[in-house]
């Protein structure tokens, strides 16, 4: 299953880089230190792990397969697996969500432009430390500011998708991501030095098991599954551009290895600071742009601190945005059968409306609700607990049982020039395994576990 005139990576580490940048972004730089803090500290990270090994690597690897056997968007992937069939929903489901998470992803990813500027001025200097607080507010509930960022973040990510597989995706992940972990090693670093450091260090490494219970090993699960951009087409769209020669197994292993490491940096930046001044591990979502750059104006170099930690929060950012908009983009592009370039614009024109409205639901608009929920958190909502852990639920049924373990392991395997030690457990997890915990997190998410256990 070819397209011999389709764009492919360039070589092995534009592979990587491209891909690690696929999974690596605000998830694990802001969503799990705070699901840390909440869950457990070094209990929860022990679980996450676990999870990432039996959950999140098989079933990573099974949309590199969908991708690179089919050489399709994520849409048109299911439509040559499962020709009229409604497995196709599958790859829809995949387009819509990443389509829909871009629209209010990028208005975070324009809070990382905002603060970088703050940074800049000087204007995170010298504040009480409510102020922060008060500050966010302000800015993140008012009308242009907010807006102005969202839109220079979807048009940055626009510049680079509309130029191309090599010279727009992986010329640019090659850049940032060895720029991403150098900062997040100096931030690190910085971290481990402070005064009572180790406290933090202890609470994300000296694990308390007794603190794991079921909430916290679907919380868990639910963040591996996240973490690693499972569910939203991203890395079917992205495997499409392999080579036959890319040995998926190896990347696939790489690519978690990294991005968990990723995410245990961010641990390491953030809680010794957090223990260090004071501040409960369990603040949450706010502990970003509230609680960090209170952090850093106590510092020597504060300022510069800040605008470090701000520039590493806007890459990981725009390597989710990119990916994102690369599902969307691909999918316009083959199955509309129009230039690369015009899809590229019709979907940063959607998005645009999208990232407007989910700006103005957070202040003017805030009373406006549906189901109880702003514009940005209904599209948060929909897609997060339902959209990608049903999504990928149904990859998982669908590989476990409708693809031709031959066909399958002839494509893991480049055709038995790579081995594949474990495949008949890959197939089992596939098969019982994954559906049955990706089917827990959809419950957990969405509430019922926790009303069938009250």
């Amino acid at each position: 299953m070819t397209q011999q005139n389709r764009a492919t990576f360039g070589s092995k580490l534009g592979v990587l880089m491209a891909t690690v940048g696929c999974a690596v972004g605000l998830g694990n730089i802001w969503r799990f230190p705070y699901m840390l803090g909440q869950n457990g500290g070094a209990a929860f990270l022990a679980v996450y792990i676990l999870c990432i090994i039996l959950l999140g690597l098989p079933v990573m690897l099974s949309e590199f397969f969908i991708g690179r056997y089919t050489r399709k968007n994520a849409a048109g992937a299911f439509k040559v697996l499962a020709p009229g069939t409604k497995w196709s929903l599958i790859g829809y489901n995949g387009v819509l969500a990443s389509f829909l998470i871009l629209g209010f992803y990028s208005v975070v990813a324009g809070w990382t432009l905002e603060y970088m500027l703050q940074a800049v001025t000087g204007s995170l200097s010298d504040k009480a430390p409510e102020a922060f607080a008060q500050d966010f507010k302000l800015f993140s509930t008012g009308i242009f500011r907010p807006i102005f960022w969202t839109v220079a973040f979807i048009g940055l990510t626009h510049f680079i998708v509309v130029s191309g597989v090599k010279e727009g995706i992986e010329r640019t992940s090659k850049v940032m991501m060895p720029m991403l972990f150098f900062i997040l090693l100096a931030l690190c670093i910085r971290s481990v030095t402070l005064p009572n450091a180790s406290e933090g260090l202890y609470f994300l490494f000296k694990p308390d098991f007794s603190k794991i219970t079921s909430a916290v090993v679907l919380s868990a699960m639910g963040q591996a599954f996240f973490s690693l951009s499972i569910g939203m087409g991203c890395l079917i769209t992205y495997s499409s551009y392999f080579s036959k020669d890319t040995k998926m197994q190896i990347t696939a292993l790489q690519v978690t290895i990294l991005d968990t490491l990723v995410a245990v940096m961010a641990g390491v930046m953030i809680f010794p600071a957090v223990f260090s001044f004071g501040i409960a591990p369990t603040a949450g979502p706010e502990l970003v742009f509230i609680t960090l750059p209170n952090v850093f104006q106590q510092l020597p170099m504060g300022a510069i601190w800040s605008l470090v930690f701000f520039l590493l929060l806007a890459l990981a950012a725009l390597t989710s945005t990119i990916s994102l908009h690369e599902v969307a983009t691909a999918y316009v592009h083959e199955e509309y059968q129009i230039t690369r370039t015009k899809a590229a614009w019709f979907v940063s024109g959607g998005v645009m409306v999208l990232g407007i409205l989910s700006s103005l639901s957070i202040g003017i608009w805030k009373e406006y609700t549906l189901f109880g929920l702003t514009f940005f958190d209904l599209l948060d909502y929909l897609t997060a607990k339902i959209m990608l852990p049903f999504g990928g639920m149904l990859i998982c049924i669908y590989l476990g049982n409708r693809v031709d373990r031959k066909i399958l392991k002839e494509e893991l395997t480049n055709k038995g020039t790579v081995p594949f030690y474990f495949f008949n457990t890959y197939a089992f997890f596939m098969k019982y395994i994954a559906p049955i915990a990706i089917g827990m997190i959809f419950l957990n998410e969405l509430g019922i576990i926790q009303w069938l256990m009250g």
